[in-house]
């Protein structure tokens, strides 16, 4: 099968290089310069995991513009601010037989994908995968191979032939795909983990262990989530877990799964680059002003990124006097 990636970050590189490396002719397109003339010039991506075994994997990467393929699957794994852009840029090699697939953070990317792709052709779900970019054309796969899981389910959720030769190459990437036929139950369960998680580590500058080493953790952790499942629950969304099931699952990722990672969110405020607050925490503030409930916990969290983002951008014009 053929794959485009589309954002050739932490994910986009894990998705794409692990598919390539299960037999799929595989094809990445970026917009960052840094990332794309350093994988020219150095011949591929090196790619890491847990720190170790750093080797060069060769892989074909192209600016939008340049971009000439015909994939069966697109994967989008941008932010939800840049998507957009990607999306109009590369939208002359869009086909109506071309699926789409994308497991990106926080909820505005399937609006901005239906006007490219027929609905019965959208696949989105989310992805329990930790993977860090450490600059252009270095990439880190935390977790053994096999580690994390991901689910997904068609716009549809009516799966056809394709979804089921799409998941069966996941599986043998060993993402360990979950088929479900929850659409917005799928997105929203990644919305409301990250609302936790990548939210407070960011704040606090923290791994997912840190946090989780807190004696009041779990009632941070609890606080949000039920806030979060009041709003889904008036929007009419039936969750795929309970708020018990979100909090263990919260748990397990920063307990064993991946204690030493720092969530993508934190990765972005790191490097003075915009979060995505206000398509996760934020998204769930908007969504349940239209069922007239004020989510005042993540209203104030999505203020409080902001005012990080503020300080830090203050901080780093004053350095540069």
């Amino acid at each position: 099968m053929k794959f485009t990636v589309v954002g050739a970050g932490a994910m986009g590189y894990r998705y794409g290089v692990l598919l390539q490396d299960a037999g799929n002719e595989v094809e990445f397109v970026d917009t960052w310069k840094p990332n794309v003339e350093k994988v020219r010039q150095q011949g591929g991506v090196f790619v890491s995991r847990d720190h170790q075994n750093r080797h060069l994997v060769p892989v074909k990467l192209f600016y939008p513009e340049e971009y000439q393929g015909n994939p069966d699957v697109w994967i989008f794994f941008t932010k939800q601010m840049q998507l957009a852009d990607f999306l109009k840029r590369t939208a002359h090699c869009f086909n109506d037989q071309q699926y789409a697939l994308t497991c990106m953070n926080g909820m505005g990317h399937v609006e901005k994908l239906l006007k490219y792709f027929k609905p019965a052709k959208l696949l989105a779900g989310t992805a329990l995968v930790a993977t860090v970019l450490n600059g252009p054309g270095d990439v880190d796969f935390i977790g053994a191979r096999g580690a994390g899981t991901m689910n997904l389910a068609n716009y549809t959720e009516k799966p056809d032939e394709m979804t089921h030769k799409v998941v069966a190459e996941l599986k043998k990437a060993q993402f360990n795909p979950n088929l479900t036929t929850n659409f917005m139950g799928t997105l929203m369960a990644k919305v409301v983990f990250n609302s936790v998680v990548n939210t407070l580590c960011t704040l606090f500058e923290i791994t997912m262990g840190e946090f989780a080493s807190y004696s009041g953790a779990d009632e941070l952790s609890r606080q949000l989530i039920n806030e979060a499942y009041d709003v889904c629950e008036r929007a009419g969304v039936q969750m795929l877990n309970t708020r018990q099931a979100e909090l263990d699952s919260v748990n397990y990722v920063s307990k064993v799964a991946n204690p030493l990672h720092y969530p993508s969110m934190y990765q972005g405020m790191s490097h003075n680059r915009p979060t995505e607050v206000d398509y996760i925490n934020g998204y769930l503030v908007k969504l349940g002003q239209k069922y007239n409930y004020l989510a005042t916990t993540h209203a104030f969290l999505t203020h409080l990124v902001h005012l990080a983002e503020h300080t830090r951008q203050q901080n780093a014009a004053k350095a540069h006097k």
